[in-house]
């Protein structure tokens, strides 16, 4: 069997409890770190009073960004982006300092694949161990992360368990026929099946084949081994305990095992996270888990429902809240939300717009900044820990296929190659709109910017426990243009309104069943221009209430946010 890679000796690890701010945390930092670097933790973006006692896991108080290394930041000159890149753009992400509000505001990261790879995109895997060398070394992850943590951000990185490389050490072993990597994959004399859009997963090599669901040079792992789920376990517990990560986004989760031709969300794969969940929780009980399961929330549930996984991305949220957005209705988002708040434990699962296996969402919104608005609304102050993609807080653009028109470089300014290397020759070039305005530098100085209500949101988010943690109840103002809602906790909530279409919103008579308020509540306007507003009084039994006008107007794609305290 390989053996591990060489260790890491000393390692930084935010504490991931339920609260950035227990006194284990504080021990702890202060032990290893000493009290400057407790104090910035402690002041940054991540904390806020609302903290003191929080009801929902760590994840919960976290806005996330999914960064394609390759693609961020290049610190070296070679047209290829890379970890110490990161680095010196994370106080772009998050400064750490609560004086500043110039700084995006996330508190958490996560890397799609940093291990090396044969391929631009790092999802075919050679050695689950190391650092892909164009990104740099093992010694800068390690500074990535401690300069990631002293700002008060998580970093979760990409897990590839479906499938290796077809050039990893054990697939070329599996080949050639050696017979302690054999049964690492999955073998057949002939083709057995196709895939569910009939595309050809059983690939030739010599006189058999191997089963590959996503591609030729993928070729599926063998879990029915237990040889391959003691590696990946191994690999898992390396990134942990060795280096000091805070999770793990899982690639293709649902396609571990198979029955027949079945090949996706098999009793196999659940009853193997179930399995994987408890080992993790054994290394560290507050290691994040994210799987992607591409498809129906009312099927990815089962994964956080019945402890297999953290958090799964919600895929109907996601086209729902851009179908909202694109639409100017609220059905399609209020019914998916309201759907999903039963579905899952609450708050337990990923959201987003798109990510980097999707067209983009200002090309989706075809370009409209008032909808790309109204988007990033509905993402900031949902339920749910959201998830936002590398450029879509200054409206990026592309459309797939190919892949690589999602995942180009990100556009710092109008200079050549938009800021992200000095190279002539990047290794894709950036988008022509970086001299149009879409770009981070134009954008930070423009308060009317996208880039700049993205940053107002993450920050009210931050702010705020109820858009974090609170219940969610849609509201009913008979306005099909507005997305109205309540999250609510035991001594304060928000009132949410999203206005979706262009015209101006007056004389609401807003409603509920259920909103889980209750007493006498005092409100503050903390986003949005009304020049009135209101907080309902009378409840009945379950908190719901009628006729309520919460603001006197609200303007075309306008979104305000009401702080009620009781």
């Amino acid at each position: 069997m390989l053996q591990r890679r060489l260790r890491i000796f000393t390692s930084f690890s935010v504490e991931r409890g339920p609260s950035m701010a227990t006194h284990s945390r504080i021990s702890r930092f202060c032990a290893g770190f000493g009290i400057l670097t407790l104090l910035t933790i402690l002041l940054s973006g991540a904390v806020t009073a609302q903290d003191a006692a929080p009801t929902l896991p760590w994840w919960n108080d976290r806005v996330f960004y999914e960064i394609f290394v390759r693609s961020f930041a290049d610190s070296d000159g070679d047209g290829i982006g890379d970890l110490r890149g990161i680095i010196d753009r994370l106080d772009y992400l998050n400064d750490g300092n609560p004086e500043t509000t110039s700084d995006l505001g996330v508190t958490g990261i996560w890397l799609m694949p940093i291990n090396p790879s044969p391929s631009y995109h790092g999802y075919d895997v050679t050695d689950y161990y190391g650092i892909n060398p164009e990104y740099g070394m093992l010694e800068d992850f390690q500074e990535l992360l401690a300069e990631a943590h002293a700002r008060g951000i998580a970093v979760i990185i990409d897990l590839v368990l479906n499938h290796t490389s077809r050039e990893h050490p054990w697939f070329e072993a599996a080949a050639a026929g050696d017979p302690g990597f054999e049964d690492w994959y999955i073998w057949a004399s002939e083709p057995l099946f196709r895939g569910p859009q009939g595309q050809q997963v059983w690939h030739p090599l010599g006189n058999r084949y191997y089963y590959g669901y996503f591609d030729s040079g993928m070729p599926d792992l063998n879990y029915n081994n237990p040889a391959v789920t003691e590696q990946m376990t191994d690999v898992a517990r390396f990134w942990v305990e060795d280096v000091g990560v805070d999770g793990f986004r899982i690639d293709a989760a649902k396609h571990l095992f198979e029955e027949g031709d079945i090949v996706e969300n098999v009793a196999a794969t659940h009853a193997w996270f179930a399995d994987f969940e408890s080992v993790l929780e054994s290394i560290d009980p507050n290691i994040l888990t994210v799987g992607e399961v591409a498809g129906s929330s009312l099927i990815s549930r089962a994964y956080v429902r019945d402890r297999e996984l953290d958090l799964v991305f919600n895929f109907d949220l996601a086209f729902s809240a851009l179908d909202s957005a694109s639409r100017g209705s609220n059905s399609a988002v209020e019914a998916i939300q309201v759907r999903d708040a039963e579905q899952f434990p609450p708050g337990q699962y990923a959201s987003f717009l798109t990510n980097h296996d999707q067209t983009r969402v200002m090309t989706t919104l075809g370009g409209l900044t008032n909808n790309a608005r109204s988007a990033a609304s509905i993402l900031l102050t949902s339920p749910g820990v959201p998830f936002l993609y590398y450029g879509e807080e200054i409206g990026m653009t592309g459309a797939r296929p190919p892949d690589q028109n999602v995942r180009t470089p990100m556009q710092w300014n109008a200079e050549p190659n938009a800021g992200f290397t000095t190279s002539d020759r990047p290794w894709r070039p950036p988008n022509g709109d970086a001299q149009e305005g879409v770009n981070v530098a134009e954008q930070e100085a423009d308060e009317a910017s996208l880039f700049s209500h993205y940053r107002r949101l993450i920050q009210l988010r931050n702010s705020y426990a109820p858009l974090r943690q609170g219940d969610f109840a849609a509201l009913d103002c008979d306005e099909r243009a507005l997305y109205a809602f309540v999250r609510a906790m035991a001594d304060e909530a928000a009132i949410v309104l999203i206005n979706l279409g262009d015209e101006p919103l007056s004389e609401l008579s807003c409603s509920t069943r259920a909103s889980g308020l209750a007493g006498t509540y005092t409100g503050a306007l903390i986003f949005g221009s009304a020049s009135e507003i209101a907080v309902p009084r009378d409840f009945e039994e379950d908190g719901g209430f009628s006729d309520f006008t919460p603001v006197n107007s609200i303007d075309g794609y306008e979104t305000t946010i009401i702080l009620l305290s009781r």
